[in-house]
């Protein structure tokens, strides 16, 4: 419920802490292999869940075997996936914000619908150092397209949904928190979500 003081902020990884390196890498990949941008990104969206690999039901070849059959991809599993982890470059003033909010008392996390790419990401960045909680549906067997993902995460928070902030770029992931009862922020920019979130946290 808005007007219910935030003791947690979640947030989506790519997108929001990070540039979208999934969409970003996949428009690398096209552009360099002659192919349709955005239908590469379509079924790259499509492949990640059907093969199982975003919910740690399948592995990155069973991914990367996928996306190939179905869009006449090329190259190796070890190439395609060094081009995906480029794009997903953290966002120096979203890691300080994360920061200061933390300082601020808050619970910080990631709740993000990702694969083990997650920690190969981390062990080059070190971003996991200034959240408190990561829950990756990789390891959760869960993803953000089941709704029931959201209250779950607030009970392990210990937290009634109302007192959970939870923060995506993507729209249909925020309606989902907003409707398991979180406060949530659809992320477009820097400055309309810096904003947003003053208002939120100072209850407006």
């Amino acid at each position: 419920m808005r007007g219910t003081t935030v003791r947690a902020a979640l947030f989506d990884f790519g997108g929001v802490v990070a540039e979208e390196g999934f969409r970003n890498g996949l428009q690398a990949l096209a552009a360099q292999q002659g192919l349709e941008a955005g239908r590469l990104h379509e079924e790259g969206m499509r492949a990640v869940y059907d093969s199982g690999f975003v919910l740690g039901r399948g592995t990155a070849a069973d991914f990367w075997a996928m996306l190939r059959q179905r869009t006449g991809l090329t190259g190796d599993d070890a190439t395609l996936t060094e081009t995906i982890l480029r794009g997903f470059v953290p966002r120096p003033w979203m890691l300080e914000l994360v920061s200061r909010l933390r300082a601020r008392g808050l619970v910080t996390g990631i709740l993000s619908d990702q694969t083990h790419w997650l920690h190969e990401l981390d062990a080059q960045y070190h971003f996991s150092a200034v959240f408190d909680r990561v829950y990756n549906s990789f390891y959760l067997g869960k993803g953000k397209r089941d709704p029931s993902l959201f209250g779950e995460v607030a009970a392990d928070l210990g937290m009634p949904p109302a007192a959970v902030l939870f923060i995506d770029d993507d729209a249909t992931n925020v309606a989902r928190a907003r409707a398991a009862g979180l406060q949530a922020i659809h992320f477009v920019d820097r400055h309309v979500f810096t904003g947003e979130l003053e208002s939120v946290l100072s209850g407006d």
